[in-house]
């Protein structure tokens, strides 16, 4: 599970990372990277619209990712910001798929010790 203190919850924090970052994409998902380099925790975030599917959808997807991403936390400099943007083609798509595709969009950053290579 990742942790809440690795969370982003901010609206201020999203705007940054979604309008400054850089933005890779993969089939199901979009991320959004900026590195702050303050100290601290990497943090991530998650938008899932509506695009997505219905509520149980979007939060099932959610869940996946946030599984998946806790995971992949070491792999993130410490001030890091990350938010996953779930795509539609990401509603009922495995744990597998979605983390093949963080793992692409994490490689296409720069950040390619990724899990499980």
């Amino acid at each position: 599970m990742l942790p809440l203190a690795r969370r982003l919850h901010r609206r201020d924090d999203f705007t940054l990372v979604l309008r400054s970052g850089r933005r890779v994409g993969a089939r199901r998902v979009v991320l959004h990277y900026a590195d702050t380099g303050e100290q601290g925790p990497a943090r991530v975030g998650f938008v899932v619209s509506k695009a997505v599917g219905g509520s149980v959808q979007r939060h099932r997807t959610q869940r996946q990712l946030r599984h998946l991403c806790a995971d992949r936390l070491p792999l993130l400099p410490d001030g890091a910001l990350l938010v996953v943007r779930a795509l539609p083609a990401a509603a009922g798509s495995t744990s597998a798929e979605l983390g093949a595709d963080l793992d692409k969009g994490l490689r296409r950053l720069g950040l390619a010790a990724v899990v499980g290579q």
